[in-house]
């Protein structure tokens, strides 16, 4: 074979081996084309990736930080007399976290005796000298209270003041160098955002369990079995609770105390998924005035207006009756103006459509609650709203119920109680074994009237101190700090020792 012969095959080869690779190029290349249709860009993967959490969220160092400040709280009530009126009542699905609901089981008329009852419920310690904040009902007519830490130190505890409004109680200790939790701020809690429940459910020792804010500004009407006007604006979470958890912590992922767990709504009594905490920015209010007053200072804005969503229906009627456009204005419809209240002095009329107050928008009934709440009679607001399809801002000085801009006290402490009252005769005071005392001839219309004190009552002790005559008895009532009052004494011919804390602000 000559050299050009030679020289011929290799060429054929070279470009038989071009060919064979840029053929094999273009094919590999034509098939990865068909496979990528069929898949995914990679580009969505890092959008994913990029939305996904970074890291898994840690609890420890909010459970750690905040559960020391977490107490067990023991209570104790004397057995009692009351009075049947025979008639039976609808059990109430949202239950406390004790899961009581006056269900006695004894639907005949005429005084019974009520056996002396023990409870347990949780609480958060507020200050290093050992001022606790608690549901009023894990308190409300306890006639000992016993606070346990969880270093296991159990001390006495006395009641500083209660606000069934909001279900919320100061208690105290006498102690130092406590830890206590840091307020956090509830107008800033997102939906969806981690929260620890922690308190001493069942009984058992203290116990953390999380979850996430299912909703906010919830009202589930479950304070009106304690007061005649309801204050209702729950932190929703699903966080697991259960009975004992009442008066608890509900804190951040910092450890900050963002509410008091105060309810649950369940069919049975336990845990179905749905729990309510008072949010702390009301807490924080509530405390500071029973500390610095005794009692809370509630403002009001003098107007009604609906308690709950409006249907379509409702809204029509609204706009019919009062001459008024809502549309797709998202606020408060006002029904009525109080005469002397501070809507009235405003010029707040009836149609207004309320959009915000001090800035802050409202929406909803628990949302206007919860920002005035916020206030005490002689604060100025700012109001916004919609007449005539114009924005407007009005500026009022909320007032105090009676409609004026005073500060609550004590001084009218026996008007407010009502009631017809007498001292105690002499023969019933041996035959029961009591130097004297103070008896409830009559309940009114008074407090004493929407109390759980009975006809018959003997008071032989307010707030501890021994009462044996009228005289007494008033003379303590104006020497009263606060608007709480105990009320100590006994059923005479029934055995035991009967006690009721009255808000005289109620």
């Amino acid at each position: 074979m000559n050299l050009k012969n030679v020289l011929a095959i290799v060429g054929i080869s070279a470009t038989t081996t071009l060919l064979s690779v840029w053929g094999y190029a273009k094919l590999n290349k034509s098939n990865n084309a068909f496979e990528s249709a069929n898949q995914l860009p990679a580009n969505y993967a890092n959008l994913f990736q990029g939305n996904a959490p970074s890291s898994t969220v840690d609890f420890t160092p909010a459970a750690s930080a905040a559960s020391p400040a977490v107490v067990h709280i023991k209570t104790k009530t004397n057995a009692k007399q009351v009075q049947q009126n025979g008639q039976q009542r609808q059990r109430n699905p949202f239950f406390d976290f004790f899961g009581d609901d006056d269900m006695m089981g004894d639907f005949f008329g005429g005084p019974r005796v009520i056996p002396e009852q023990r409870a347990s419920g949780s609480g958060v310690l507020i200050t290093a000298d050992g001022y606790i904040v608690t549901n009023n009902h894990v308190v409300n007519g306890a006639d000992e209270i016993n606070v346990t830490l969880t270093n296991k130190k159990t001390y006495k505890a006395k009641v500083i003041g209660t606000d069934a409004s909001s279900d919320l109680a100061v208690i105290k200790i006498e102690a130092s160098s406590l830890p206590y939790l840091v307020y956090g701020n509830s107008d800033e809690i997102k939906l969806g955002q981690w929260v620890l429940a922690i308190g001493y459910p069942l009984n058992l020792d203290v116990t953390i369990t999380a979850g996430i804010i299912s909703a906010k500004n919830r009202s589930i009407n479950i304070n009106a079995r304690q007061s005649d006007r309801p204050l209702e604006t729950f932190l929703q979470t699903d966080a697991a609770v259960n009975q004992g958890n009442s008066g608890g912590a509900l804190v951040n992922t910092s450890g900050e105390l963002v509410g008091i767990n105060s309810a649950i709504a369940s069919p049975t009594g336990s845990y179905a998924g749905y729990s309510y905490a008072i949010p702390v920015n009301l807490v924080k209010k509530v405390v500071t005035d029973i500390v610095k007053f005794g009692t809370v200072q509630r403002a009001y804005l003098g107007i009604s207006y609906p308690q709950e969503d409006l249907s379509e229906e409702q809204i029509k009627k609204i706009e019919s009756d009062f001459k008024v456009k809502i549309g797709d204005v998202q606020g408060i419809v006002v029904t009525d103006v109080l005469e002397g209240g501070a809507a009235k002095a405003a010029g707040v009329k009836v149609g207004d459509i309320i959009t915000k107050l001090n800035g802050t928008a409202v929406t909803s009934s628990p949302e206007l609650q919860e920002q005035i709440a916020k206030y005490k009679p002689n604060d100025k607001i700012s109001i916004t709203l919609k007449r005539d399809n114009k924005d407007l801002t009005l500026y009022a000085t909320l007032k105090a119920k009676l409609g004026n801009t005073d500060l609550a006290s004590s001084s009218k402490a026996a008007e407010k109680l009502g009631g017809k009252l007498e001292t105690v005769d002499k023969a019933t005071a041996e035959k029961n074994d009591i130097d004297g005392g103070v008896l409830v001839k009559e309940l009114g219309n008074g407090i004493l009237g929407k109390s759980r004190v009975e006809k018959g009552f003997v008071i032989t002790h307010v707030n501890d101190q021994p009462v044996k005559n009228t005289e007494e008895f008033y003379e303590k009532l104006k020497k009263l700090t606060g608007a709480t009052v105990k009320l100590s004494g006994i059923y005479p011919g029934f055995f035991g020792n009967y006690a009721f804390m009255l808000n005289l602000n109620e």
